[in-house]
Parts: structure tokens; C-alpha cells; sequence
């Protein structure tokens, strides 16, 4: 299996192939915004140093860090700087996964388990760090007859090995360390506001209104704090909730209302921009038996 260079690249591959693609990145691509994609996500970092914001929650990611991020969880990576910034993302398309899963044994229970004080992170022993490149290696060297079977054979491995992890993290209650916060309370009291009234109009002058700030202020704090917009966030979080609600059977102008637009040609904008499909596509897609 080809290992890209590029995580957007793996992430057309996925989607293209409905299965799953690599990618080994050494340096920073061109930081993408607050964003979600309909691939479920594995990022393991190697060198560290950078921050997270996935949803409302906050990392300081660690050498050895391994994220599990869903399809329907915006993130966005902060901090972005020049330094050599390593790390290993595999793009998982969910129907394949939930088609490897059997009723013993579900492979999508890392990317949906959300524990207090766990969220979406594990970090690796240094055997786990080796089991897991192993398994990388292992499947990008398969070439040849049968190529395709031995590589589901070695990413289901994969993924029993990692579940099997995040099981016995729950199990024993090896919890992680608070999730970072924000340096600025004011920014963590802001997202958490925004994701209480995702519903409402939630605009800046409202949001500064609310916290006794002004409009310039607020702005600068949150873009300084989290690397991304006040606009750009709660955009994101809306169609997050919008994606989960079309998969539950909700109409599309019942969508539109319940995340907070209140235009609905704006929302059909948005969400063809995000998610690279009509609502409708893409409520047709995920709710088809």
C-alpha cells in the first residue's frame, strides 16, 4: 500500500476507495481551519509539540500521543510553527470498518468511546509505539497477489490491537491528566457558551454582549487562544451536529433549524463547502439500508 505524503491526499484515497489510506508527514501542510470530513481519523504523533482542539476539548499533544478523532468531531490543529513536525494519520472510512466489525467485537468502539477525563487520546507505552509502526510498516510493505486481502488482514490487526489498548485504558481507569485548557478562562467559558447554545444565533456582538467584552476583544483572544475564528468555529460545530442529525433520519429543514442557521440557502452553502455534498446526498448516503 502507497503511504502519502499528504493528508488531504489520504483522505481523497479513503473516500475514493471506501476503505482506509495512510499518510507519514515530517512537516506542516497548509493548516487547514476548523474542519471535519465524513473519515473516521487515527493520528499518531511522533515528534509532538503541537495543540489540539477537537470539539470543545483541548491537548497538548506528546510524542507517542494517539488520537481518535470521528467523522462527525470538528478539530483543528493549533500552534502551528516551522519546527519538524512528525506524524502518522490514517484515514478510516466508517462503513468499511463497521463492515469488518463483528457483533463480538466492534473495531469503532475507539472512535466513539468518550469517557470523563479520557476523551480522544491515549498514550502509547514504548512497546505500543513499536507494535503500532510495526503494523503500519507491515501493511504499506504487502505488494503483489493477494494484496489486497493481506492488507485487510493486517489493518484488522491493527485495529484489534488498538481497541484492545483503549479497552484496557477504560478498564482500569488509567485516565489521562486534565485536558488542557485554554491559557485565557474567558475563551474556555466562550466555547463552552457556544456549544450549550449551538441552536441560538450566537453572533459576535451577542457573544461580547454576554461576557461583558468587546466585539475586537473577543475576537483577538479566541483567534490567539485556539488558532481559528469565532466564525469559523461555530460554523464548524453546526455542521458537525448537522451531519449527526441528517444521519438519524431528521429532514434537512429540520437540520437547518436544529443547528443553529437561519438562513437555509446558507446552510445548504456551508455544508457543501464543508462536507463536499448536498445535506440531502448526504442524508440519502448515510441512512440508505
Amino acid at each position: 500500500m502507497e503511504i502519502y505524503g499528504s493528508c488531504k491526499k489520504a483522505i481523497e484515497v479513503c473516500a475514493s476507495r471506501q476503505t482506509f489510506a495512510i499518510a507519514h508527514l515530517y512537516h506542516d501542510e497548509k493548516p487547514m481551519d476548523m474542519h471535519i470530513h465524513d473519515s473516521y481519523e487515527l493520528y499518531f504523533s511522533i515528534s509532538g509539540g503541537k495543540q489540539f482542539l477537537i470539539d470543545s476539548r483541548f491537548y497538548d499533544i506528546l510524542p507517542g500521543d494517539l488520537f481518535f478523532i470521528n467523522q462527525y468531531e470538528s478539530h483543528h490543529l493549533t500552534q502551528i510553527d516551522s519546527q519538524i513536525h512528525e506524524r502518522i494519520v490514517v484515514s478510516v472510512y466508517p462503513d468499511f470498518l463497521k463492515s469488518l466489525s463483528t457483533p463480538q467485537t466492534d473495531l469503532n468502539h475507539c472512535f466513539f468511546s468518550r469517557p470523563v477525563r479520557f476523551g480522544h487520546r491515549i498514550s502509547l507505552t514504548e512497546d505500543e509505539k513499536s507494535r503500532f509502526r510495526y503494523g503500519i510498516h507491515k501493511i504499506s510493505a504487502i505488494e503483489g497477489y493477494g494484496e489486497e486481502l493481506l492488507e485487510q488482514a493486517a489493518f484488522i490487526e491493527l485495529m484489534v490491537f488498538l481497541n484492545r489498548i483503549f479497552l484496557a485504558r477504560e478498564q482500569d481507569c488509567r485516565v489521562l491528566p486534565e485536558d488542557k485548557k485554554t491559557n485565557h478562562k474567558q475563551v474556555d467559558a466562550i466555547i463552552s457558551y457556544i456549544n450549550q447554545n449551538i441552536e441560538d444565533t450566537l453572533s459576535i456582538e451577542e457573544l461580547a454582549e454576554h461576557f461583558y467584552l468587546s466585539a475586537s476583544y473577543l475576537c483577538r483572544i479566541f483567534k490567539a487562544a485556539t488558532g481559528t475564528t469565532i466564525n469559523k468555529y461555530i460554523i464548524a460545530k453546526r455542521i458537525t451536529l448537522a451531519k449527526s442529525l441528517l444521519s438519524q433520519g431528521y429532514s434537512v429543514n429540520e437540520a437547518c433549524e436544529k443547528c443553529g442557521f437561519r438562513d437555509y440557502s446558507n446552510f445548504l452553502k456551508a455544508f457543501a463547502k464543508a462536507v463536499g455534498i448536498s445535506p440531502k446526498k448526504y442524508a440519502q448516503f448515510t441512512t440508505a439500508p
